[in-house]
């Protein structure tokens, strides 16, 4: 992938993603993995934009027959996850590979997963087209797609907690043309694509649902691996984004406040 495909390869290969995504996994993998259930016993399965390999790891967990190959468009995220999870060769693989240019034959897996990537990437639908490429006839697609006008922090001390994610975080991406809202997007563009039998799920991350800290941690590591970068493609200052976040971080540690975030996971079967 080109540097101009990955506008945020910085901040993906930086140690707070390993945390941020190990966190991720935590709060959402629990309620997540119970939609699965639809897409029957799959014998293949890719993990595109599979990161450390959290994910790659638990669907080797639940699918213990399958074959199952994660891919990242970072090396060294691929290595990763080939260290940590080592046992689960050979029947779990990771490669360094680009999403927009996937180096598999047209339909190979009964399954494609692809998990806070879409976010992350100009032109998804492109993406998307190549997930739906290598996903097999009859096969399912399931994308979890974030987006960032789901998250909703408490008001403290008059401050204005959707200004992050607003003014922030979504400028961020509309500068560095990608889509922070891509998650209510993505089941429009798998219609589009074909794709049937389309759904809608939402995991729910809140302070009821999740444990605090595990929540808490997710912030923190955007916090400390985008604040800059956020600051310098938007009109808040970095002081503002820096207090911002600990603002939502605080409010989500406080037991007295309540927090949320709408997480959309898209599904879809590839027509037979």
């Amino acid at each position: 992938m080109s540097t101009h495909r990955n506008p945020q390869a910085e901040q993906m290969a930086d140690e707070s993603m390993v945390r941020n995504l190990r966190a991720q996994a935590e709060a959402i993998w629990p309620q997540e993995q119970g939609l699965l259930a639809r897409y029957g016993a799959p014998a293949s399965i890719a993990d595109i934009g599979c990161g450390s390999g959290e994910i790659t790891s638990r669907l080797a967990a639940l699918y213990p027959q399958a074959q199952i190959v994660g891919v990242d468009i970072l090396e060294s995220s691929a290595a990763y996850a080939r260290r940590v999870h080592a046992s689960l060769a050979p029947r779990v693989r990771f490669e360094q590979g680009d999403a927009f240019e996937l180096k598999f034959a047209s339909g190979q897996f009964d399954l494609v997963v692809c998990r806070h990537m879409s976010q992350a990437i100009p032109e998804p639908e492109k993406a998307m087209a190549e997930l739906y490429r290598i996903c097999k006839p009859g096969g399912w697609m399931h994308l979890l797609s974030e987006d960032y006008g789901m998250l909703h922090m408490p008001e403290r001390g008059g401050v204005d907690p959707d200004r992050l994610w607003h003014e922030g975080v979504i400028e961020f991406t509309r500068r560095t043309h990608t889509d922070a809202r891509i998650g209510r997007r993505t089941w429009t563009i798998m219609n589009e694509l074909g794709l049937q039998d389309l759904h809608v799920d939402y995991v729910v991350v809140d302070s009821l649902r999740v444990a605090r800290q595990t929540f808490a941690t997710i912030i923190q590591a955007w916090r400390d691996g985008y604040t800059e970068v956020i600051a310098q493609n938007s009109k808040l200052s970095l002081a503002e984004v820096s207090a911002l976040f600990d603002q939502s971080v605080g409010a989500i540690l406080d037991p007295r406040q309540y927090a949320v975030w709408h997480i959309p996971i898209v599904s879809g079967r590839k027509p037979a």
